[in-house]
């Protein structure tokens, strides 16, 4: 279990800063299978997964949804046969929030 996933989630404001360069330096050796990307100037963070089939990728989408409305944070889910891209990013914000990070961790628990 990750020291990151461990962390509370707190609510993020309109507003509310983004992540540093710094806290990203922190949070993404807990997390390295994810990707950082950016859509639109949008930083978010991104990771597929893969399973053996429909069924599988299905359950673990509804895994993810349950942390996600557990902490009222929400992903893009993409699921497809056998395959799972997740991508969490702070709407609010337009970019990465440590919630975000906190959340990849959850997800990766989950996923095992």
């Amino acid at each position: 279990m990750s020291q990151l996933s461990q962390q509370p989630c707190e609510a993020c404001r309109k507003g509310a800063p983004t992540v540093s360069e710094a806290e990203i330096a922190l949070f993404k050796p807990e997390i390295p299978q994810w990707k950082i990307v950016e859509r639109d100037g949008i930083m978010q963070l991104e990771r597929a997964f893969t399973f053996p089939d429909f069924k599988q990728a299905l359950a673990f989408t509804n895994r993810v949804g349950e942390i996600a409305e557990a902490a009222g944070h929400h992903p893009a889910l993409l699921t497809e046969w056998g395959k799972v891209t997740v991508t969490w990013w702070s709407h609010k914000i337009r970019g990465l929030h440590r919630n975000d990070f906190i959340l990849a961790a959850r997800t990766d628990e989950v996923a095992n």
